[in-house]
């Protein structure tokens, strides 16, 4: 288990510390002062260069490293153990390990996700990749499934991750899934926030997808509609061979925060899903029919 907090200095600047405390005794206060300060001001730049989510692709497989919560850790109550009738989504997939598809059915290849939307690194990647998953959904090379676990939820604590979940299944019902799961990675809070438990700030949230915003979507995240079927989704994901979240896959082979020997890009998304569908026709169906007045996009 990894650092998470950043609560202690890596061993390389507690060695520095070390060796730098053996010369103070030559420095004024003043300057003994000023280098601590330095010194503590370096040790919370690394804290956040570990922690805070990354768009940028270089730090992606740090991301992973850091931000991906062990699969089997303390998963003490993350919703797995909801009671109740399960309650898909509309369009929903997946009878074993239930999943929200978009783009078109009928796409060659086929990207799998395994996220949770507490997940630091789960935004790191959507918020990295969102435009490249929509470009190859929409030029039909593409097609994915979305399946949503509450790992961080027993982890740290809180219901976030379930009714974040449970939220985003809802706006499956509206045929704004898409959207509204993008506006709740772009605003993500910090992962010891559970700010995410609160419907208000869903609600809220909703707010940013035109037309989302209704009250049958209210009727659904206040009610906790879909939390059985988040909970079977997230009892897959525990049975299932993941490390953590994000779990990414292409056409079944892991490929985050690598494919072999190549680290992941926007680039060699692309590459590698070309490279598939060598050969074959893009889809052309058209995603499954949104509710009236909805639309998957």
């Amino acid at each position: 288990m990894w650092d998470r907090g950043g609560a202690s200095a890596p061993p390389r600047f507690v060695a520095e510390g070390v060796s730098q405390k053996n010369s103070d005794g030559n420095l004024s206060a003043r300057e003994r002062l000023q280098q601590q300060r330095e010194r503590e001001k370096a040790r919370e730049k690394q804290r956040r260069v570990l922690i805070v989510s990354a768009a940028v692709v270089g730090v992606l497989g740090l991301a992973a490293v850091v931000g991906v919560i062990a699969a089997n850790s303390g998963d003490k109550d993350s919703g797995s153990d909801k009671a109740g009738p399960v309650v898909a989504p509309t369009g929903a997939i997946g009878d074993d390990k239930p999943a929200i598809p978009t783009g078109r059915p009928d796409a060659p290849s086929t990207l799998t996700i395994w996220e949770d939307f507490r997940c630091p690194a789960c935004a790191s990647f959507e918020n990295a990749f969102r435009d490249t998953i929509h470009e190859l959904e929409a030029s039909g090379a593409l097609k994915s499934e979305y399946h949503l676990a509450t790992l961080i939820d027993g982890n740290m604590g809180g219901s976030g991750s379930l009714r974040a979940a449970n939220a985003a299944a809802c706006a499956q019902d509206a045929g704004k899934f898409t959207p509204y799961h993008d506006v709740l990675y772009i605003n993500q809070p910090q992962e010891t926030d559970d700010a995410f438990a609160k419907n208000a700030k869903l609600l809220e949230l909703a707010g940013k997808v035109p037309g989302l915003d209704t009250p049958a979507f209210r009727s659904c995240v206040e009610g906790g509609t879909h939390d059985s079927w988040v909970a079977k989704s997230h009892a897959a994901f525990r049975s299932g061979d993941f490390r953590g979240t994000p779990s990414v896959l292409l056409n079944g082979e892991s490929i985050f925060p690598s494919k072999g020997n190549e680290q992941i890009s926007p680039e060699n998304l692309k590459k590698w899903v070309a490279e598939a569908n060598k050969g074959k026709k893009p889809g052309t169906a058209s995603p499954k029919a949104a509710p009236a007045g909805g639309s998957e996009r």
